[in-house]
């Protein structure tokens, strides 16, 4: 098999053959007491295993074909289920075996019937853990998937199909998690909520998902974390940071838990940019996952998060080359002063389930979410703008030699912001018959939103301070004194006290039947939102409380034709309201306005999946095609990723597009697949005539892609391809943005990492020092393997002679190596 990739890759970019491909089963298996059997057999063909103290098991299988196994008991009946497992899949399967009556069961996991038809893109634990990013975790793989722009390696942040990243709805085990209010730029991120060490499963939907989520215009991104089935520890080191898990489960099976702790240091990444800085980005987090069987009707878990970021920053200097090879231009910063900035999060849930019969399942989840959040730095920035030295073999070349522009910016911040969320919510699900299910929610949240902001900037051009060009004093700076009083060139001051009560509920109903010979699934279902904002502080028209309501029908319709090709075909839609969130009620001013409405979007979504065979190796192509028209925009500027939103609703916005994606083993026993991507989203603010927004990526390519050596099977390779077209590069402060509309540069990122496995479920040791690890690897990464400079915003710079702003552009990480070691205990 050729790979038409660079010669650095081609070593590790060929198929491996003769590899037998398996699958494994595990669980737990209960009587029906729900206490665990010890030395039931189980039996596949010419495999078989039995049952330890803890009722526990693990068998190896084929894997792409039906698979029969049989589990026996002296004092139990026995029972036969069959199994079609990809190549390296983990299935966990927990029978309860009866007293009295005979089990046969077939359960079907070949396509993922179940995301296919509901329009829901699955990932594996597996792929996520093993494919190299600068930042690692679910969102490293959302980046290559068709849709989805992930155009900065230190962010989590992602928007999906031109919305933006407050957009995006995210849950782990149902309960819908939160990500910190004040974060202006990717290096104070750190660690993802998501731990992929405690991931089980993970869906994604990108547009036309169902009533049971909730109200975001976006995307669902839908974790669920695993209930342990034997005790296990692992364990992640590099020099970015570390990570290590155990997990554990009781003699009795009643009692399990999984447990995480994160480390991350940033340091080594954002050392490598232009600035030159001291810098301490820290980050660490705690996350737990617990489980207590009171019966085999009643269950109650508990997820709990503790996160801490610490960013101290002290930048010393900087230059940037920009322009052209005939016309080349530098910026020069010297700078002053420091950032200290500290997010301190906490987040809890319980959610009690109880299994009232076979078709009937109520759940109640309380959840509550704390966050401290600190934002202080005063960073005095003196900048040379001027021309390079070009000639070659000078000794001063690259030197700014004859400087267009002089002058100093002094930005302060001190921004403090205390936000406390809770949420009670009732679900429950009712399986009606073995076609039919209903399902209906009703939940109550309460935000409690404290906030001071504080920042200002003065900016200095040639001994003249720029005051802000909104004033209608005549000013001819800096050609001419100003004699009016100073003024900061930004100032915003406010202090706001905001309460939020939100009703929520939900129904739907969904159906998977047969017409005629064909397979049919039909999804409908309608949301209701009612949201009241009490502010402490009235805007200017003396507003302080607004109460709305909204109503979001949603629909699904899939159909599997009887053809001989295996073929799929999808149709969602629906009205989706996304009722303002803090920040989005607070304009440029930092006032809190209370009557901004729900932006509220119409999707429409018609996809089309096909699964064949290359190579008698399965793959599957899905295309969707969307249309999105937006009205009651609330339009928005994007610095990094903090949005700044003008808490009006006066745009309206449209999104169309077509994704692709081909996934499946390009080489044996391996998952990769190639994306593309086409989008268009412009908005119309107070009836001007429509713009790009702010989102509007036209094109997109990803690619990600595993390989092994053939005659070296352990040396294993993954790389992870984007190739993004430039979004709008943004405009300066106070500027008109209908005039700025020129992009970014494209985005293009590889990042590789190779591998050498020591010990795995197909290399296993009884004797010496590797029989205490199931799993142990050891490699490389070499991140922005080919040395693109991309960049992800602009800072604008004024020319003192002619008045002109130079769009600046903040290069990304240039080319990082990182070591990796991994094990599993």
């Amino acid at each position: 098999m050729k790979i038409n990739i660079p010669l650095l890759l081609a070593l590790f970019c060929l198929p491996f053959l003769g590899f037998s491909q398996t699958a494994t089963v595990k669980g737990v298996i209960l009587d029906d007491a729900q206490l665990p059997i010890v030395n039931v057999n189980i039996k596949a063909g010419n495999n078989g295993t039995t049952t330890n103290e803890n009722g526990f098991y693990e068998l190896k299988i084929p894997a792409n074909t039906d698979v029969t196994i049989v589990f026996t008991h002296l004092s139990n009946k026995r029972i036969e289920a069959t199994f079609n497992l990809k190549n390296g899949q983990e299935l966990e399967f927990n029978p309860v075996m009866k007293t009295e009556i005979e089990q046969i069961a077939t359960v079907v996991i070949n396509s993922n019937t179940r995301q296919s038809v509901e329009g829901v893109t699955s990932i594996t634990p597996e792929v996520i853990r093993t494919i190299k990013g600068a930042q690692p975790g679910v969102e490293n793989i959302l980046k290559t998937l068709p849709g989805v722009n992930v155009s900065n390696e230190l962010s989590t942040q992602y928007s999906v199909r031109g919305g933006n990243f407050d957009e995006n709805l995210v849950y782990v085990n149902e309960i819908e998690v939160y990500r910190p209010f004040l974060i202006r730029s990717g290096q104070q991120e750190g660690l993802s909520f998501v731990n992929t060490d405690l991931v089980q499963n993970v869906d994604f939907s990108a547009g036309g998902f169902q009533a049971k989520y909730g109200d975001k215009l976006s995307s669902v991104l839908d974790i669920t974390y695993r209930n342990p089935i034997k005790f296990g520890v692992r364990a992640d080191l590099s020099l970015l940071g570390g990570s290590i898990a155990a997990e554990a489960v009781s003699k009795d099976s009643k009692f399990s838990g999984i447990v995480g702790l994160r480390y991350r240091d940033n340091s080594l990444l954002i050392n490598s940019l232009e600035t030159e800085t001291n810098v301490e980005p820290v980050f660490a987090d705690a996350q737990t996952y617990l489980t207590y069987k009171f019966s085999d009707k009643f269950h109650l878990n508990f997820l709990g998060n503790v996160s801490l970021n610490k960013y101290n920053f002290k930048p010393q200097n900087r230059q940037t080359n920009f322009g052209t090879i005939d016309e080349p231009v530098a910026l020069l910063v010297f700078y002053e002063g420091q950032e200290k900035d500290q997010y301190l999060t906490t987040f809890g849930a319980f959610k009690a389930n109880y299994f009232a019969s076979e078709d009937l399942t109520l759940k109640l989840i309380a959840s509550a979410y704390h966050t401290t959040e600190e934002e202080y730095f005063d960073i005095l920035a003196q900048y040379r703008l001027g021309e390079v030295n070009s000639n070659i073999g000078d000794e001063n070349l690259g030197e700014v030699e004859f400087s267009e522009g002089i002058g100093s910016q002094l930005t302060h911040a001190r921004n403090d912001l205390d936000a406390l969320i809770f949420n009670v919510e009732h679900k429950g699900d009712y399986k009606v018959d073995d076609e039919s299910t209903i399902e209906w929610s009703v939940k109550y949240t309460h935000e409690d939103i404290r906030d001071r902001l504080v920042e200002w900037e003065v900016i200095d051009s040639a001994g003249f301070s720029v005051r802000p060009p909104i004033f209608d004093i005549p000013n001819n700076q800096p050609y001419a004194p100003f004699e009016g009083p100073l003024e900061a060139f930004q100032n915003v001051r406010a202090t706001n006290g905001v309460q939020i009560d939100r009703l929520q509920a939900y129904g739907q109903w969904s159906k998977r039947t047969m017409l005629g010979n064909n397979e049919v699934f039909y999804n409908a279902g309608v949301r209701v939102h009612n949201w009241t904002v009490n502010s402490d502080i009235p805007n200017q028209d003396g507003v302080s409380s607004s109460t709305q309501t909204v109503f979001s029908p949603r629909a699904q319709f899939a159909i599997k034709p009887d053809w001989e090709k295996d073929m799929l075909f999808r149709i969602a839609g629906g009205v989706y309201y996304q009722p303002p969130f803090y920040r989005e009620l607070r304009d440029s001013s930092g006032t809190v306005q209370p009557n901004v409405k729900a932006q509220k979007s119409f999707h429409l979504v018609l996809g089309h999946e096909y699964s064949f065979k290359i190579w008698d190796r399965p793959f599957k192509l899905v295309s969707e095609a969307y249309y999105k028209n937006i009205t009651d925009v609330n339009p928005y500027t994007l610095e990094n990723v903090r949005i700044r939103y003008r808490a009006k609703n006066n745009a309206e916005a449209y999104a169309y597009g077509l994704d692709m994606r081909l996934n499946g083993e390009f080489v044996p026993g391996t998952e990769s697949w190639f994306s593309f991507g086409y989008l268009k989203t412009e908005e119309n603010i107070d009836d001007r005539g429509y713009i790009s927004r702010p989102t509007d990526q036209r094109l997109k390519f990803g690619v990600l892609f595993q390989d092994y050596m053939p005659n070296l099977p352990n040396l294993k390779m993954y790389l992870n391809l984007v190739y993004n077209t430039g979004v709008p590069g943004g405009s300066p402060s106070y500027a008109d943005p209908y005039q700025y509309q020129n992009r970014l540069r494209d985005y293009k990122r590889a990042d590789l990492g190779i591998n050498y496995v020591f010990v795995d479920q197909n290399k296993t040791y009884k004797t010496g020092w590797k029989r205490h690890f199931k799993e142990l690897t050891f490699g490389f990464e070499i991140f922005n393997m080919f040395n693109v400079q991309n960049s992800i915003t602009n800072t604008w710079v004024r020319d003192v002679y002619s008045k002109r702003q130079f769009a600046i552009p903040n290069y990304l990480t240039p080319r990082v190596f990182n070591v990796r070691l991994s094990t599993r205990f």
